[in-house]
């Protein structure tokens, strides 16, 4: 892992909006349990009867691969945390950061939604200010303050499911931005507040 996986100035942007975190844990808790009817049944509301999450990631332009299981046992694993934020590092300058937990369930939720075995192609993850300033000058497509820069973005395809129905389903999960790039092959999903394009 590059010697500048975490800086100092990354530490926080745990989330700091609590409302946000329960609106959000609240529908996704609603959403597994669309997905999963008989993960509860006969349980209390203990968290360690939560089904684990996972996700499987293609970093495209890396070509590296990841299985994780990041939720297990009532809590985040912290090592499987590590290595998606590794994985999805700004590959032009080797700097990772840490990925919003928010994202990583919104992408979780959208794998059973797609009821797939693939692993989402990751076309951007986490974008340094470095790379993002590169990118908006070359684009008016890219943003100043794009939330890639904050974690909170990332920009995926899944083989073998329409890029339309993708981006219908991250719709309607309703948890924050969808952009719509068939040309580039690809759908943004943020955890930014609730809007689409393209």
């Amino acid at each position: 892992m590059p010697a500048n996986f975490y800086r100092p100035q990354d530490k926080i942007q745990h989330n700091t909006r609590h409302s946000r975190r329960r609106f959000l844990q609240l529908g996704i808790g609603a959403t597994t349990a669309l997905f999963l009817p008989n993960a509860f049944a006969g349980s209390s509301s203990s968290v360690i009867t939560q089904p684990e999450r996972k996700l499987s990631l293609l970093n495209l332009h890396t070509g590296e691969h990841l299985n994780a299981t990041y939720w297990a046992e009532g809590q985040y694993q912290t090592s499987e945390l590590k290595a998606i934020n590794h994985i999805l590092r700004d590959h032009r300058t080797g700097d990772a950061y840490r990925m919003d937990n928010d994202l990583l369930n919104l992408l979780n939720i959208l794998h059973q939604k797609m009821d797939s075995n693939k692993s989402f192609q990751i076309i951007s993850g986490y974008r340094s200010p470095k790379t993002n300033a590169a990118l908006n000058k070359q684009s008016n497509g890219v943003a100043k303050k794009s939330l890639h820069m904050q974690g909170k973005a990332i920009d995926i395809r899944l083989p073998g499911v329409q890029l339309s129905g993708l981006r219908k389903a991250a719709i309607n999960c309703q948890a924050g931005g969808v952009g719509y790039y068939p040309k580039s092959d690809f759908v943004h999903i943020d955890t930014g507040r609730v809007r689409r394009w393209g």
